[in-house]
């Protein structure tokens, strides 16, 4: 990942540290996606955000199946709490790290 990290400048992750952590809190996610187009701090971190609320939406679909679903439910939605606190501490302390599983998937998101 060191090789990706030259590509974000110390003045870009400073000043958009807190609009990046927007990125993990649902829909907010559009806020550094749409305004912060110019940062790729921003950036990455939207994507990651990205795939977490898809990831939510998706395990919010499958929790409707009774018994296994509830299951599978449960066991994701504090999988998905943990990737979001990761996520949260990593845009607050300025890290470019992907989120562990579903990560490399914001990778592949063009926009």
């Amino acid at each position: 990942m060191m090789e990706e990290t030259s590509m974000y400048t110390q003045e870009d992750i400073q000043d958009n540290k807190v609009i990046a952590a927007l990125s993990y809190f649902g829909l907010l996610v559009l806020v550094p996606l749409l305004a912060k187009k110019d940062s790729p701090f921003c950036q990455f971190h939207a994507k990651q955000g990205l795939v977490l609320l898809i990831a939510w939406f998706a395990l919010g679909i499958i929790s409707i199946i009774p018994i296994l679903g509830w299951i599978v439910g449960i066991l994701g939605s504090l999988f998905l709490l943990v990737l979001f606190v990761i996520g949260l501490v990593n845009a607050l302390g300025g890290n470019v790290k992907e989120l562990p599983v579903i990560g490399q998937y914001g990778t592949k998101f063009n926009l």
